[in-house]
């Protein structure tokens, strides 16, 4: 590597791109109840917090979705299930987060299951005597239409007989980790209306077959339209069509960048021109890998259980299912001033769509927020208090900075999408050098311990490493000491927030 000694004194650090730094996760947006199990759960497994937050979230959505819609407008209306996508290295123990908040969800999912054991046995029985009967009718058919003699009597039989074919019983199947869209609307239909897609390798969501360039248009707008709570006609080539009606999806996905930009690039504007992007809420949290010190399990989990008991109270209560075999919400309207909040914030973040507007790279992912607000306040309504009540300003409040929060977050991840590998790697590079010296209060570091530490792992491979640190070099970001065999990476001390204080 070629040697790049500090200049003294320091030139201003020029910028990589439109920099656009991590706000801190609003966390005291948050309801109080779910403010404690995300804080608990945080402080023991130390994964990041928006990562946390996001799990609780979509355990609260999957939970909620089948009971009730939420009321914007005199005609407008529709779900409140939220789609979260957080990016993030694996290692960050979403898995472990899941565990926790899907606890009661998967403890009721194996109570019904087992509860529907003799409904199941009957229904069994019951269709092998159907599917005996039907043959002996179409048996007896086939020997008249032999003898030539009229069968219009037996053939009314049989489609008598098809009509009434016992139909298999529904059981609640909530949480699916990488159903393809052709599956998750067959089971949708066929099975339980409401259904959540929970996964922390999300590259399998991004990556499947069904994602390919042929199929890919037509399963954007599978999600999008169950976003939307849309009607959906399936026309299959070797099976029977279907009309799926009703339905409640909600999303949770963790995914590393490296899939998620694979999956833009093969997409092309759809992934963004569809809208398949702008429903969902992103995170880009910075790793905590490295700073994760052993802890003992704490011996009890009072918010976490309080959390997980107030999911099973939701979900013990009966499934508005329509004769569709779809979900019949209730409609959650909002009160006076919670309605007129709600049009605020639709107004203010409109008003910054214009072309000189702060969200104008962002159009199509703001142009969801308001939505995103109403459904996420009718979560936290209808968790803490209920569904007897219409929400309140306080829910839209603390919704409204939760998504503020995460349009943030997708402004930043977009605004790096658009940037080659190697300035990205750049840009990732020094925004760990900067946290790392930060916390530790120092203004250099061997490069040995980057390449140990340095987080997304990608970052470690020699030549990625050398090639990031010369970028930041030449932008006087940083310098390079060299020391026979050793080197030295020197932080430009414009951007350390201790040396800028005085404590280097």
């Amino acid at each position: 590597m070629i040697q790049l000694e500090p200049v003294s004194p320091w030139a201003m650090p020029e910028p990589l791109v439109m920099e656009r730094s991590a706000l801190p996760y609003p966390i005291g947006a948050l309801p109080p109840s779910i403010q404690s199990a995300v804080s608990e759960v945080q402080g023991f497994v130390q994964a990041p917090f928006p990562l946390v937050a996001a799990s609780a979230l979509s355990a609260i959505s999957v939970a909620v979705q089948g009971y009730v819609d939420v009321q914007r407008g005199d005609r407008l209306s529709g779900p409140c299930g939220l789609f979260m996508l957080t990016i993030a290295d694996s290692g960050e123990r979403k898995s472990s987060c899941d565990g926790y908040f899907f606890e009661a969800i998967k403890r009721y999912q194996a109570q019904q299951i087992e509860d529907a054991k003799p409904l199941m046995r009957e229904y069994r029985a019951e269709h092998q005597s159907w599917e005996a009967i039907q043959r002996g009718v179409a048996a007896k058919i086939q020997q008249l239409a032999k003898s030539g003699k009229p069968a219009d009597a037996e053939n009314r039989r049989l489609i008598d007989i098809q009509e009434a074919e016992p139909l298999e019983p529904k059981i609640p199947n909530l949480l699916y980790a990488d159903a393809t869209p052709e599956a998750l609307t067959f089971h949708l239909s066929k099975n339980w209306p409401v259904g959540g897609v929970v996964s922390s390798e999300a590259g399998i969501v991004f990556g499947s077959h069904g994602m390919n360039s042929e199929s890919v248009m037509r399963n954007l707008a599978t999600y999008n339209e169950l976003w939307s709570g849309s009607d959906i006609k399936i026309d299959r080539r070797t099976s029977a069509s279907f009309l799926l009606q009703g339905a409640r999806l909600s999303m949770g996905l963790m995914v590393q960048e490296s899939p998620l930009r694979s999956f833009f690039s093969k997409s092309g504007d759809l992934a963004r021109g569809s809208g398949f992007l702008a429903r969902f809420l992103i995170a880009w949290p910075e790793s905590t890998q490295g700073t994760r010190l052993y802890k003992e399990a704490p011996i009890s989990w009072p918010a976490l259980s309080e959390f997980n008991q107030r999911i099973e109270t939701i979900l013990n209560e009966p499934t508005p299912i329509a004769e569709c075999g779809g979900v019949e919400p209730k409609i959650m309207a909002f009160t006076g001033e919670a309605k007129a909040l709600w049009v605020k914030f639709h107004d203010d973040v409109e008003a910054e769509l214009l072309p000189s507007g702060e969200l104008v790279d962002v159009k199509d992912i703001a142009s969801k927020a308001a939505d995103n607000v109403a459904r996420l306040a009718c979560l936290f309504h209808v968790f803490e208090n209920g569904d007897a009540s219409p929400i309140g300003k306080e829910s839209i409040m603390q919704a409204g900075q939760i998504v503020h929060w995460h349009l943030q977050e997708a402004h930043r991840f977009i605004g790096e999408m658009v940037l080659s590998p190697e300035q990205s790697n750049a840009a990732k590079l020094d925004r760990w050098l900067v946290a790392y010296c930060d916390q530790r209060r120092e203004a250099e570091l061997p490069r040995r311990t980057i390449q140990q530490y340095v987080t997304p792992t990608n970052l470690r491979k020699g030549r990625t490493l050398d090639a990031a640190l010369e970028r930041l070099a030449d932008a006087n970001r940083l310098a390079i000491r060299e020391d026979g065999r050793k080197s030295t990476v020197v932080i430009n001390p414009h951007l350390l927030n201790e040396v800028n204080n005085g404590l280097s």
